[in-house]
């Protein structure tokens, strides 16, 4: 363990390594659901008669359930980054700057790897 992580007490650190791996399993159900929705709406599309206002309805309900999916793949990503930090004991240092994420930040978003100034500044 680094001195970025040693700013944490071993406790909070154990604390947010399982509600990473918890959000990682909720995460990876939530888009395995996604998935399989969307497959189910693209099989039921096929050899039906089509009515212009069902396809639209479809295509809508597509693009909600390719976003949700998109959307949590991209967090379960951050995810599994900030599990690696806190092996690596980087965790709470800012892949961005190198500069300190304040533990309220981690508190409330886990799975944070870089500081509210950066995300400011992307």
């Amino acid at each position: 363990m680094n001195a970025s992580t040693s700013r944490f007490d071993p406790a909070f650190i154990r604390q947010q390594r399982q509600r990473l791996v918890e959000l990682r399993a909720q995460l990876q159900r939530a888009t395995r659901v996604g998935e399989a929705e969307e497959g189910g709406i693209n099989a039921q599309s096929r050899g039906e008669a089509h009515e212009l206002e069902e396809d639209a309805q479809k295509l809508a309900m597509l693009e909600v359930e390719g976003t949700l999916v998109a959307h949590d793949l991209r967090r379960l990503a951050l995810v599994e980054r900030a599990l690696a930090k806190i092996d690596d004991g980087s965790y709470g240092v800012s892949d961005v700057s190198g500069r300190s994420i304040a533990k309220e930040r981690l508190e409330a978003m886990p799975e944070a790897v870089d500081s509210i100034d950066d995300t400011v500044k992307k």
